[in-house]
């Protein structure tokens, strides 16, 4: 099955859940992973789909076994565990993360990959995320976030109540949609 048809299967079976109706482009890919590198291993990234962004971890010298996939899609995580059989893939709730400290192995991540609909959730799905990974992120860890809309897509209280900034990276039009990258980090950092 190719990545459009599982995409568009997931899509059609709850659209709210899915980002977008196509996977993202090579060329988001390589901007939401612009600024990874190989000593920020491990790193975490929620909702992978078909793996375009972990094709992209890859490609900027991180090893599969380095990489955390958690997917909610039972037909994306399976996917994912043939694609990359060296990484964790964990199938659950992105909100619940936390709760999987060891697949870590002791290590804290140095950067989490979001490919989740934030925008779409409301204020307490977001705070659940955002502080599970932070918990599971070293100091100076950074979360990177894409969004379809022209703000960024983590609500402004969420951010100030657990002490984070957001910072517009950059943007690609060769997307379908267009879409932003947005950089969130602890503002005491």
């Amino acid at each position: 099955m190719s990545d459009l048809a599982a995409f568009l299967r997931a899509w059609a079976r709850d659209p709210l859940s899915i980002a977008a109706v196509a996977p993202s482009g090579p060329s988001l890919a390589r901007l939401i992973t612009a600024e990874i590198t190989a000593d920020m291993a491990p790193v975490i990234e929620l909702g992978p789909g078909t793996g375009v962004f972990t094709k992209a971890l890859i490609e900027r010298g991180l090893r599969e076994a380095d990489l955390i996939l958690v997917e909610s899609e039972a037909d994306f995580a399976r996917l994912l565990e043939v694609r990359f059989p060296q990484a964790r893939v964990l199938q659950g709730d992105a909100a619940r993360v936390r709760r999987h400290r060891a697949l870590l192995n002791g290590d804290l991540a140095g950067a989490t990959i979001s490919g989740l609909p934030v925008l779409s959730m409301n204020a307490a799905q977001q705070m659940k995320i955002m502080r599970g990974c932070f918990d599971l992120m070293r100091p100076g860890g950074r979360f990177y976030q894409f969004s379809y809309s022209p703000v960024c897509p983590v609500r402004r209280p969420v951010l100030e109540r657990l002490g984070l900034r957001a910072r517009r990276l950059s943007s690609t039009v060769r997307n379908l949609p267009p879409a932003a990258v947005y950089e969130i980090s602890r503002i005491d950092e």
